[in-house]
């Protein structure tokens, strides 16, 4: 693959995550960790980027998104991915991306509400953007990304040249667990389901380019996550340090976005403003096209639906779930998206031990199933519903559920079992135990 084309893919693929909770997330955590924002940016890009970089290096390693599911009977299978492209698709990522855009770019220059009419438009610009999935590198990779970044950059070069104000004393969680909290904040962007959907659009745009050989679209898929971590690393950290120097205009926000939006006024006044709504409406609009070509794309492959029925239909959905508002929409998708989130991860591991091994799909499916029952405590973890007597107990006794990942060790500990069961029986019973321990003595 020629270079410009392997940096347009990487550039589509930064600005297809690039959605406004990524930016909100980072000011919040750098104002609270305050001094201690080195070692918390450091855990939050552990788990921020270097997950969704991970899932996207072992989906370029197993050639084809669908091999991530290809050792799960097909009903599962099937419900696995259905389940996330709603998910990630019209029940939730795609609505909060267009209200997170209106609230943040639109709501601020107006006293009336006009979310059905932005909705139309915005979800209109998906659609024609959607339509056309061959193009899509060109338009957001060659045109719409470095223009995106261009905007980030002005505002992290103020932040950098022209702060307003200096870090102060980190927040009480900040200050001596500080990479544990920026862990758990990183695993909290959800970008590793969302990495699992824009596989599909990925690996699409690297066999698009003539790249189809199994190792050539594995080391196309490297660079590009490379590519990727690259630029969401930078990002994140400038945001990080805008929420750490914004002590001035931005001590009392209750959050990013709130952070985000007294910063950019401070330091350019009313055309922060629209700085802000152009960087947060491009975002959320690159991020909702690549996910209707996710869906659309998983749609067409799986049942073979034409590609632009499948899109109108998710955008239409999209349009329609969004006018309901961003709470009634957490409230209702966000308990299936902690549960998506930890199986996504724990096939990705999976998938990276047993490549495309149907012989192992009981490692498969007995790790999603024990992640789905570990992912749901954590689910009623976070969301704050689970019993305070019963949360005592699993706080002392089931390790990492503070840091809601109790799925974790489960799985790690069925996948060991495997490894060592397979490597047991590749080298014959290890010998057949030594021939019997040279029969008997």
């Amino acid at each position: 693959m020629k270079t410009h084309d392997l940096l347009a893919i990487g550039l589509m693929t930064f600005a297809l995550f690039l959605g406004a909770g990524n930016l909100i997330f980072p000011p919040s955590l750098g104002l609270e960790a305050g001094t201690n924002l080195f070692p918390a940016m450091l855990g939050f890009l552990i788990t921020a980027v270097g997950l969704p970089a991970f899932t996207l290096i072992v989906l370029g390693r197993i050639s084809s998104t669908q091999n991530l599911t290809k050792a799960l009977p097909g009903w599962l299978a099937r419900t696995f991915w259905i389940l996330l492209f709603l998910a990630i698709g019209p029940a939730f990522g795609m609505p909060r991306a267009v209200t997170v855009a209106y609230e943040m770019g639109i709501k601020p220059f107006t006293s009336s509400d006009h979310l059905f009419l932005f909705s139309l438009v915005f979800c209109a610009f998906t659609l024609l953007l959607a339509f056309q999935p061959g193009r899509l590198v060109d338009y957001i990779g060659k045109v719409i990304t470095p223009l995106l970044i261009v905007m980030l950059a002005a505002l992290a070069c103020s932040a950098i040249f022209f702060p307003l104000g200096s870090a102060q004393a980190p927040s009480a969680d900040y200050q001596s667990d500080a990479v544990t909290h920026g862990l758990i904040q990183g695993y909290m962007t959800m970008d590793a389901i969302a990495a699992v959907g824009f596989g599909w659009v990925i690996i699409q745009a690297i066999n698009m380019k003539g790249v189809t050989e199994p190792k050539a679209v594995a080391g196309c898929a490297f660079k590009v996550a490379v590519i990727y971590a690259l630029l969401m690393t930078g990002c994140y950290a400038a945001m990080g340090y805008v929420g750490a120097t914004s002590t001035s205009v931005a001590a009392n926000a209750s959050n990013g976005g709130e952070i985000l939006t007294l910063y950019t006024a401070g330091a350019f006044g009313v055309y922060g403003q629209w700085l802000l709504a152009a960087i947060i409406v491009t975002a959320c609009l690159t991020t909702t096209v690549g996910l209707t070509n996710a869906c659309a794309e998983y749609y067409k492959q799986t049942f073979n639906a034409r590609f632009s029925v499948t899109a109108a239909l998710v955008v239409i959905l999209t349009g329609t779930t969004a006018n309901f508002g961003l709470e009634q929409i957490l409230s209702v998708s966000l308990p299936a998206i902690l549960v998506l989130c930890p199986a996504a991860i724990a096939l990705v591991l999976t998938a990276l031990l047993f490549p495309n091994k149907k012989a192992v799909s009981v490692t498969y499916i007995t790790t999603l199933l024990t992640t789905f029952v570990f992912g749901g405590i954590d689910a009623l973890n976070i969301l704050a519903i689970m019993p305070e007597s019963v949360s005592g107990i699993l706080s002392r006794f089931l390790p990492l559920y503070d840091a809601h990942a109790s799925w974790f060790l489960p799985c790690l500990i069925i996948l060991s079992v495997s490894v060592v069961q397979t490597v047991y029986l590749k080298n014959g019973g290890f010998k057949m135990q030594q021939k019997l321990t040279a029969t008997h003595g």
